[in-house]
């Protein structure tokens, strides 16, 4: 029997480190087959995986990873999103987190792999990313064939139920949504302000 997202690619975006593995998690175990390779493994800094999948960060000059994906869910940074063609459908649920949490996880994770981050303060990062991210929102207004939907990570892991119904509504409404609200795990929010 068809989904309701068989007509559609489903994207999971945002910064890193805000959320979107999780999400990923949440929608795979909600329905939605994932689109991934696991070449990056889990580790400490994710240790439920990453859900990446390689062939996204060369879309510009190769988009042929996208025949056959509708009805899946990819996980892409919000800058690849500029380079997704016309011609079909995006859903892209976009991962907010408050962003002087996504930077301390950033350079946690940046530490524990023994290289050091930019030499950027966190408020001009956090300057930086919040103009970014509000011009790639802005941007997808605009866009005929992409429809999104935000999401607070935050919000998502003090009370997810509200917002697990606001995606299976986004989605079609054929996700199991009690097995989305069990991958929300707050003993992973370990970087909190």
């Amino acid at each position: 029997m068809p989904s309701p997202t068989d007509s559609f690619l489903t994207i999971v975006s945002g910064l890193p480190r805000s959320g979107t593995s999780m999400m990923m998690r949440m929608l795979a175990e909600g329905g939605v087959p994932p689109l991934i390779d696991n070449i990056r493994k889990a580790d400490e800094d994710n240790p439920e995986g990453y859900y990446e999948f390689e062939p996204v960060k060369q879309t510009k000059k190769d988009a042929s990873w996208l025949s056959g994906a509708n009805g899946k869910v990819v996980k892409m940074v919000y800058r690849l999103l500029y380079d997704l063609p016309a011609g079909r459908e995006y859903r892209v649920v976009f991962m907010r987190r408050k962003l002087e949490e996504v930077i301390k996880s950033q350079e946690v994770m940046l530490e524990r792999k023994g290289r050091a981050g930019g030499d950027m303060s966190d408020d001009k990062l956090i300057a930086l990313f919040r103009d970014e991210i509000a011009r790639c929102e802005d941007w997808l207004k605009k866009q005929p064939h992409f429809r999104f939907m935000v999401v607070d990570y935050n919000e998502m892991v003090k009370d997810p139920a509200p917002l697990v119904e606001k995606l299976n509504e986004f989605l079609g409404g054929a996700l199991d949504k009690q097995k989305m609200l069990a991958v929300v795990n707050p003993n992973l929010y370990r970087q909190r302000k």
